[in-house]
């Protein structure tokens, strides 16, 4: 039987694991860049001082890769704290720019220990083109080389730290990054973020470059860049289907409504289908109650990435349900006029929900509940206290917004559980992880439960 401490500290996990999961270090509409990253960095020493096993555990979860790059970071600092295995197969998962930031991080904090080298010079190896690396990330290269002393192929070497030693490179993507320099043919066999550079510095035009270099762009890129090079003429049309959830909804929220149209649903869709695979259809009948109240535009930096999150779960929700009913704070019908305004009418749109009777009903919010306040809260409590006492109705909150003064994401009521998000793709394995924090199972199982997921890791 787990003892007080324990459920405080299954508390404590659960707390990190919402931070982990949601928050970036960066602004958000209630708290400063800087208050998230100190928030975020007491949170990491709380947990790895308290909790070492569980701290290097959670790199098993669906956290995010700065939260990753953090835990990875610490360990490393560690001696003998972390799975080595659990480490490189979340490296493997990173991208690239984020891990080569890992590693320069590292070399600056001068953690060099056997097993730092052995980590860095393991993934690099496993890299499928170190030769493309070098090239597109080649002060990130350069600074994992000099950290682990790794040993090159001559001529890559050469590439990185005396590049006009040769005058000729045997390998392709090097010898098409040397007569980039002089021959405007070559720079548009080169990555985009390399060609840019060459593109501007031989004075080339944007609407020519971009239309001679869109074989070149990766799926992300193309996204990021449509709207751009429609505007010179240009179409670099992604597959927008394949596309993440997320980034997608940022990316048909950022048009104007007018433009959003019927080919944006069915790539929403298409990606929803694809990410809910193979328990598409196995959820019964579910309501969700989705925030596009004027806190969903987020931040600066983060701009409309709340209602993103809300978008995204509409579709996957769907595509999970046997039956589904999404209701928009603002009432609106069609998800793709979606825009932040007006205020966060909970309360009213969990009743209308509830109404509905779901078997399953899946609240996206961040929880500031203010029309008027706390009655949400309330309304949760009744029906649960009251009307509907033996949780014959799933209820689950999903917020994707964290709140650095509370350490946490802001929780809707102690009746319901609540668990941070911040890619959808993540919400099955996130509505699994959020029944912990209603209390009913303690430290003892969490452990089972991330032990579990970092062996099948």
């Amino acid at each position: 039987m787990d003892t007080y401490a324990d459920l405080i500290a299954c508390e404590d996990v659960l707390i990190f694991a919402n931070a982990a999961i949601t928050s970036t270090g960066q602004r958000e509409l209630y708290s400063t860049g800087q208050e998230q990253r100190l928030s975020l960095d007491f949170l990491h020493q709380y947990i790895q001082g308290n909790y070492p096993d569980i701290y290097a555990t959670a790199l098993a979860l669906d956290i995010n890769d700065h939260n990753a790059a953090m835990i990875i970071r610490n360990l490393l600092r560690e001696r003998g704290s972390g799975d080595g295995r659990l480490i490189a197969w979340r490296l493997a998962r990173m991208s690239p720019p984020r891990v080569y930031r890992l590693f320069r991080e590292l070399r600056r904090d001068g953690v060099n220990n056997r097993r730092t080298r052995a980590i860095i010079r393991d993934w690099l190896n496993a890299r499928p083109n170190l030769a493309f690396d070098a090239v597109k990330y080649r002060s990130g290269v350069k600074a994992a080389v000099r950290h682990t002393h790794l040993s090159l192929p001559a001529e890559l070497g050469d590439f990185l730290f005396a590049p006009r030693r040769r005058t000729r490179f045997d390998t392709p993507i090097l010898e098409t990054w040397r007569r980039a320099h002089y021959e405007k043919a070559a720079l548009y066999e080169l990555p985009y973020t390399v060609a840019e550079g060459f593109a501007a510095r031989l004075g080339i035009g944007r609407a020519v470059f971009l239309e001679r270099i869109a074989p070149q762009l990766t799926r992300l890129e193309r996204l990021r860049l449509t709207e751009r090079a429609r505007r010179e003429g240009v179409d670099t049309r992604a597959d927008l289907a394949a596309m993440p959830l997320v980034r997608l909804a940022s990316y048909v929220l950022s048009l104007p409504v007018a433009k959003r149209g019927p080919e944006h649903a069915d790539a929403l869709r298409a990606s929803a289908v694809r990410a809910a695979s193979p328990h598409a259809g196995t959820w019964g009948k579910v309501v969700a109650v989705l925030d596009d109240s004027f806190s969903s535009y987020g931040s600066p930096v983060k701009r409309r990435r709340p209602l993103a999150v809300a978008l995204g779960c509409h579709y996957l929700l769907e595509a999970l349900a046997g039956s589904y009913h999404g209701l928009w704070l603002s009432g609106r019908k069609d998800p793709l006029r979606a825009r932040p305004a007006g205020p966060t009418l909970l309360g009213k749109r969990i009743i209308d929900a509830l109404e509905l009777r779901p078997d399953r009903l899946v609240i996206v919010s961040d929880g500031s509940d203010n029309a008027p306040p706390g009655l949400a809260a309330e309304v949760l409590r009744v029906w649960r206290r009251k009307l509907d006492p033996m949780g014959e109705v799933a209820v689950v909150h999903l917020n994707p917004v964290y709140d650095a003064e509370r350490f946490d994401v802001l929780r809707l009521s102690p009746m319901v559980p609540t668990a941070g998000i911040r890619d959808v793709e993540d919400l099955p394995a996130l509505v699994e992880l959020a029944m912990f924090s209603q209390g009913r199972t303690g430290l003892a199982e969490l452990r089972a439960y991330l032990a579990d997921r970092a062996a099948r890791r």
